[in-house]
């Protein structure tokens, strides 16, 4: 996989118009990164989730910009094919000005290739004025982990009418503010249809259900090894499998045949 054409954001807006499902799985490190490329994940996240899987926070709120930075470094090393999107930390895109040089350092000190931003309307403007220079974003929506204490906890969102309209118009805001990639965490599946639907750039899912045009899982709930309980739309790749390489072939198989999530991974 490594001596493949390199995954760019092309690339995958072929693979919706193909119906071909992303793959997509966090990644931290040099080492993971190779196995994940080895097994033909195309995107790579960099996920803020690090503060609770590699720092041992219960949130992803303490995450800082330099911790980023750090993890995208390491990743970008290894990579050789797959996209890699970096999660800009809780409070480093507070406002325009503060968003282009968090993003400049990621770019040029992370070696990321894209980032990516929660939240909807707020964020309009910023996602507008990094793609306007040149720097691709990845939206997120629904369950915003850095929204936590807003949200009461980490709940399904989108559930009512009112909140599914605000939900699909927010996807289809960023789409236009430039956006060219979109993550859905913990909305209905039936939803989650519908915004794939609607929108030109790919959507993945993650407790979105299977109609999403990709997925993304932490890689320590793909291995089984996150502490505590782990959320329903995870799985557990590796109890099943002889050894990691093998876990991981396994995730992308059973994204590319829709096999994953299945209905015990999906939200009602």
């Amino acid at each position: 996989m490594a001596d493949a054409a390199p995954i760019t954001t092309q690339s995958l807006l072929r693979m919706k118009a193909d119906g071909e499902k992303i793959a997509v799985v966090t990644s931290y490190d040099a080492s993971f990164t190779s196995l994940l490329e080895d097994a033909g994940v195309e995107v790579l996240l960099v996920g803020d989730s690090l503060g609770m899987v590699v720092q041992g926070h219960d949130s992803t709120l303490p995450v800082t910009l330099d911790d980023m930075i750090y993890h995208s470094a390491c990743v970008a090393r290894a990579a050789k094919r797959a996209l890699q999107v970096v999660d800009m930390p809780f409070m480093t895109y507070a406002t325009v000005a503060q968003a282009l040089d968090s993003a400049a350092r990621m770019m040029r000190e992370g070696g990321a290739h894209m980032l990516k931003l929660e939240g909807g309307e707020l964020i309009y403007e910023t996602v507008a004025a990094l793609t306007q220079r040149g720097i691709p974003v990845c939206g997120h929506l629904g369950l915003t982990p850095q929204s936590v204490h807003q949200f009461g906890g980490y709940r399904v969102q989108g559930r009512d009418d009112d909140a599914a309209t605000q939900l699909l118009d927010e996807a289809l805001g960023l789409e236009q503010a430039g956006a060219l990639l979109l993550v859905l965490e913990c909305v209905p599946a039936a939803l989650a249809k519908q915004v794939s639907e609607r929108l030109h750039i790919p959507v993945i899912g993650i407790g979105a259900g299977v109609d999403c045009d990709g997925q993304v899982l932490v890689l320590y709930d793909l291995l089984g090894i996150t502490p505590g309980k782990r959320p329903k739309f995870s799985h557990n790749f590796l109890e099943a499998e002889e050894d990691i390489p093998a876990a991981l072939k396994a995730y992308v198989e059973a994204v590319k045949a829709k096999r994953f999530p299945a209905s015990e991974h999906t939200l009602a």
